[in-house]
Protein backbone atom coordinates (compact mmCIF):
# COMPACT_ATOMS: atom_id res chain seq x y z
CA UNK A 1 0.00 0.00 0.00
CA UNK A 2 1.24 3.36 -0.65
CA UNK A 3 2.14 5.63 2.17
CA UNK A 4 -0.49 8.37 3.19
CA UNK A 5 -0.38 11.54 1.46
CA UNK A 6 0.01 14.39 3.67
CA UNK A 7 -2.69 17.38 3.22
CA UNK A 8 -3.14 20.80 5.33
CA UNK A 9 -6.04 22.56 6.14
CA UNK A 10 -6.31 25.68 8.71
CA UNK A 11 -2.86 24.65 9.91
CA UNK A 12 -4.17 21.28 10.59
CA UNK A 13 -1.93 18.33 9.49
CA UNK A 14 -4.01 15.47 7.49
CA UNK A 15 -2.95 12.04 6.28
CA UNK A 16 -4.71 10.77 3.78
CA UNK A 17 -4.80 6.77 3.28
CA UNK A 18 -5.59 4.80 0.17
CA UNK A 19 -8.09 2.68 2.56
CA UNK A 20 -10.35 5.73 2.17
CA UNK A 21 -10.02 7.60 5.15
CA UNK A 22 -7.86 10.13 6.94
CA UNK A 23 -5.78 10.53 9.90
CA UNK A 24 -6.00 14.14 11.67
CA UNK A 25 -2.13 14.28 13.20
CA UNK A 26 -2.91 17.04 15.64
CA UNK A 27 -6.44 15.33 17.21
CA UNK A 28 -5.01 11.95 17.01
CA UNK A 29 -8.04 10.86 15.36
CA UNK A 30 -9.54 8.84 12.36
CA UNK A 31 -12.05 10.40 10.36
CA UNK A 32 -14.02 8.15 8.07
CA UNK A 33 -17.00 7.87 6.95
CA UNK A 34 -20.05 5.66 4.96
CA UNK A 35 -18.45 2.17 6.16
CA UNK A 36 -22.19 0.49 6.04
CA UNK A 37 -21.13 -2.15 8.57
CA UNK A 38 -23.40 -5.03 8.26
CA UNK A 39 -24.70 -4.62 4.45
CA UNK A 40 -23.88 -7.57 3.29
CA UNK A 41 -25.44 -9.61 5.94
CA UNK A 42 -28.84 -7.72 5.17
CA UNK A 43 -28.03 -8.36 1.61
CA UNK A 44 -28.24 -12.29 2.80
CA UNK A 45 -30.69 -11.81 4.83
CA UNK A 46 -32.86 -10.87 1.78
CA UNK A 47 -31.74 -13.59 -0.41
CA UNK A 48 -28.96 -11.90 -1.91
CA UNK A 49 -25.55 -14.62 -2.07
CA UNK A 50 -23.27 -11.75 -0.73
CA UNK A 51 -19.95 -14.09 1.09
CA UNK A 52 -19.13 -12.53 4.41
CA UNK A 53 -15.44 -12.40 3.63
CA UNK A 54 -16.59 -8.61 2.40
CA UNK A 55 -17.61 -7.39 5.45
CA UNK A 56 -14.49 -9.67 7.30
CA UNK A 57 -11.95 -7.88 4.89
CA UNK A 58 -13.17 -4.44 5.68
CA UNK A 59 -12.68 -5.18 9.55
CA UNK A 60 -9.62 -5.91 8.75
CA UNK A 61 -8.22 -2.80 6.87
CA UNK A 62 -9.66 -1.08 10.04
CA UNK A 63 -7.71 -3.03 12.17
CA UNK A 64 -4.47 -2.35 9.87
CA UNK A 65 -5.64 2.04 9.85
CA UNK A 66 -5.32 1.76 13.55
CA UNK A 67 -2.60 -0.32 13.08
CA UNK A 68 -0.69 2.12 11.36
CA UNK A 69 -1.59 5.18 13.63
CA UNK A 70 -2.23 4.20 16.48
CA UNK A 71 -5.49 6.92 16.89
CA UNK A 72 -6.76 7.72 20.73
CA UNK A 73 -10.41 8.20 18.76
CA UNK A 74 -12.09 7.01 15.47
CA UNK A 75 -14.64 9.76 14.00
CA UNK A 76 -17.05 8.67 12.44
CA UNK A 77 -19.03 10.74 9.80
CA UNK A 78 -22.76 8.84 9.79
CA UNK A 79 -23.52 5.56 7.97
CA UNK A 80 -21.32 3.77 10.28
CA UNK A 81 -23.73 0.61 10.37
CA UNK A 82 -26.42 -0.20 7.26
CA UNK A 83 -30.02 -1.50 8.49
CA UNK A 84 -31.03 -3.33 11.48
CA UNK A 85 -29.46 -5.90 13.75
CA UNK A 86 -28.31 -9.41 11.91
CA UNK A 87 -25.17 -12.00 12.63
CA UNK A 88 -22.50 -8.80 11.16
CA UNK A 89 -23.46 -6.94 14.01
CA UNK A 90 -22.83 -9.33 16.35
CA UNK A 91 -19.43 -9.64 15.15
CA UNK A 92 -18.43 -5.97 15.46
CA UNK A 93 -19.75 -5.84 18.57
CA UNK A 94 -16.95 -8.54 19.82
CA UNK A 95 -14.08 -6.77 17.42
CA UNK A 96 -15.05 -3.69 19.57
CA UNK A 97 -14.32 -5.44 22.67
CA UNK A 98 -9.92 -5.35 21.20
CA UNK A 99 -9.98 -2.00 21.04
CA UNK A 100 -11.70 -0.66 24.51
CA UNK A 101 -8.96 2.94 24.71
CA UNK A 102 -10.01 4.23 21.57
CA UNK A 103 -13.07 6.52 21.73
CA UNK A 104 -15.63 6.04 18.89
CA UNK A 105 -17.79 8.70 17.96
CA UNK A 106 -20.43 8.46 15.52
CA UNK A 107 -22.68 11.41 13.67
CA UNK A 108 -25.27 9.54 12.62
CA UNK A 109 -25.98 8.89 9.14
CA UNK A 110 -29.56 8.57 7.54
CA UNK A 111 -28.95 4.37 7.64
CA UNK A 112 -27.96 4.64 11.41
CA UNK A 113 -31.21 3.43 12.90
CA UNK A 114 -30.07 1.16 15.83
CA UNK A 115 -31.52 1.56 18.76
CA UNK A 116 -29.30 3.91 20.95
CA UNK A 117 -28.79 1.33 23.74
CA UNK A 118 -26.90 -0.77 21.13
CA UNK A 119 -24.55 2.04 20.66
CA UNK A 120 -24.39 2.80 24.17
CA UNK A 121 -23.14 -1.48 24.52
CA UNK A 122 -20.27 -0.71 22.14
CA UNK A 123 -19.21 2.15 23.61
CA UNK A 124 -19.75 4.45 20.64
CA UNK A 125 -20.51 8.08 21.61
CA UNK A 126 -23.39 9.54 19.06
CA UNK A 127 -24.05 12.79 17.65
CA UNK A 128 -27.90 13.08 16.08
CA UNK A 129 -26.93 16.67 13.90
CA UNK A 130 -23.19 17.35 14.21
CA UNK A 131 -20.13 17.19 15.94
CA UNK A 132 -17.52 20.34 16.58
CA UNK A 133 -13.50 19.44 17.78
CA UNK A 134 -10.73 22.04 17.80
CA UNK A 135 -11.00 23.66 13.87
CA UNK A 136 -13.31 21.04 12.27
CA UNK A 137 -17.06 20.15 12.11
CA UNK A 138 -18.15 16.83 11.08
CA UNK A 139 -21.87 16.31 9.55
CA UNK A 140 -22.99 13.46 7.39
CA UNK A 141 -24.89 15.25 4.82
CA UNK A 142 -23.26 18.66 4.06
CA UNK A 143 -26.33 19.77 2.19
CA UNK A 144 -28.60 19.61 4.87
CA UNK A 145 -26.01 22.07 6.77
CA UNK A 146 -26.01 24.56 3.47
CA UNK A 147 -30.09 24.38 3.21
CA UNK A 148 -31.56 24.30 6.53
CA UNK A 149 -31.75 26.74 9.40
CA UNK A 150 -31.66 24.53 12.16
CA UNK A 151 -28.05 23.45 12.37
CA UNK A 152 -25.66 25.14 14.34
CA UNK A 153 -23.79 27.32 12.91
CA UNK A 154 -19.72 27.46 12.97
CA UNK A 155 -17.14 28.99 11.12
CA UNK A 156 -14.90 25.27 11.35
CA UNK A 157 -14.25 23.73 8.30
CA UNK A 158 -16.37 20.93 7.66
CA UNK A 159 -16.04 17.15 7.13
CA UNK A 160 -19.11 15.26 5.35
CA UNK A 161 -19.69 11.94 3.61
CA UNK A 162 -23.06 10.60 2.57
CA UNK A 163 -22.80 11.25 -1.12
CA UNK A 164 -19.90 8.20 -1.55
CA UNK A 165 -17.57 10.84 -3.84
CA UNK A 166 -16.31 9.77 -7.11
CA UNK A 167 -14.50 11.08 -10.58
CA UNK A 168 -14.21 9.91 -13.52
CA UNK A 169 -10.29 9.99 -15.25
CA UNK A 170 -10.26 9.91 -18.92
CA UNK A 171 -7.34 8.20 -20.70
CA UNK A 172 -6.48 7.97 -24.50
CA UNK A 173 -9.06 6.60 -27.28
CA UNK A 174 -11.93 7.86 -25.21
CA UNK A 175 -12.01 5.25 -22.32
CA UNK A 176 -12.99 6.54 -18.66
CA UNK A 177 -12.71 5.30 -15.47
CA UNK A 178 -14.64 6.16 -12.12
CA UNK A 179 -12.74 5.89 -8.87
CA UNK A 180 -13.37 6.73 -5.55
CA UNK A 181 -12.14 10.22 -4.30
CA UNK A 182 -11.25 12.39 -1.68
CA UNK A 183 -12.77 16.12 -2.26
CA UNK A 184 -11.88 19.46 -0.47
CA UNK A 185 -13.63 22.76 -1.57
CA UNK A 186 -13.95 26.19 0.05
CA UNK A 187 -15.88 25.32 3.07
CA UNK A 188 -15.85 21.55 3.37
CA UNK A 189 -14.40 18.39 2.47
CA UNK A 190 -16.41 14.97 1.45
CA UNK A 191 -15.01 11.50 2.16
CA UNK A 192 -14.79 8.09 0.07
CA UNK A 193 -17.17 5.72 1.05
CA UNK A 194 -15.11 3.56 3.27
CA UNK A 195 -17.31 0.19 2.17
CA UNK A 196 -15.58 -0.71 -1.26
CA UNK A 197 -19.56 -2.45 -1.42
CA UNK A 198 -20.98 0.99 -2.61
CA UNK A 199 -21.10 2.82 -5.88
CA UNK A 200 -19.89 6.21 -6.33
CA UNK A 201 -21.33 9.66 -7.44
CA UNK A 202 -19.87 11.31 -9.86
CA UNK A 203 -18.75 15.14 -8.92
CA UNK A 204 -17.89 18.09 -10.90
CA UNK A 205 -15.05 20.09 -9.29
CA UNK A 206 -14.43 23.41 -9.50
CA UNK A 207 -11.21 25.18 -10.10
CA UNK A 208 -8.96 25.84 -6.91
CA UNK A 209 -10.81 22.43 -5.44
CA UNK A 210 -8.49 19.79 -4.47
CA UNK A 211 -9.62 16.12 -5.66
CA UNK A 212 -7.48 12.88 -4.52
CA UNK A 213 -8.45 10.13 -6.26
CA UNK A 214 -7.88 6.45 -4.82
CA UNK A 215 -6.39 4.28 -7.89
CA UNK A 216 -5.34 0.66 -7.38
CA UNK A 217 -4.64 1.49 -3.38
CA UNK A 218 -2.73 4.78 -4.70
CA UNK A 219 -3.76 8.03 -4.03
CA UNK A 220 -3.52 10.45 -7.19
CA UNK A 221 -3.65 14.46 -6.88
CA UNK A 222 -6.24 15.88 -9.94
CA UNK A 223 -6.40 19.17 -8.96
Amino acid sequence: MQSPVSYKIQKQQLWLSPERMLFWENEKALIVSDLHFGKTGHFRKSGIAVPQSVYKEDLQRLVSQIQYFQPSQIIIVGDFFHSQMNKELDLFQKWRENFPDIVFHLVKGNHDILHNDWYSQCAIQLYDSHLSVSEFSFIHDITLQQTTNNEPQTTNYFFSGHIHPGIRVSGAGRQSLCFPCFYFGKDYAVLPAFSRFTGVALIDPKKNENVFAIVQNKIVQLQ
